[in-house]
């Protein structure tokens, strides 16, 4: 299946849907810099995946995956922060850092498939 659009991409759809779970989760959280940190890094996972897409250079595309991968590691290394300071329940924590890793996988076979 050939990839017309960056919406088409998986690991931007469920790093869309993350994203959206982090700023639920974490929307009355009174920790601004932890807040505005991790939701940053969150959007920064799916605005690389269509940021690097839209440059239409599978070279570009790559960089971007490689930077779209380092902030989902951002992401999961604060989710372990979130759980431990007990801003998200265990079961919160769970979910959100097995989408990390299912997003983390997915960028890894993108990345693969330019190669």
């Amino acid at each position: 299946m050939k990839i017309e659009k960056f919406e088409d991409i998986l690991a931007w759809q469920k790093s869309k849907l993350m994203t959206l779970k982090v700023y639920s989760q974490l929307k009355e959280l009174r920790d601004f810099g932890f807040k505005d940190q991790i939701c940053r890094a969150s959007v920064s996972i799916m605005n690389n995946i269509a940021e690097g897409f839209e440059r239409k250079s599978d070279k570009e595309f790559k960089h971007f995956l490689f930077v779209a991968k380092g902030s989902c590691g951002e992401v999961r290394s604060m989710l372990y922060l979130a759980k431990d300071l007990k801003y998200l329940s265990e079961g919160d924590y769970s979910n959100l850092s097995e989408v990390s890793v299912e997003i983390s996988r997915l960028l890894s076979g993108l990345i693969k498939s330019l190669n």
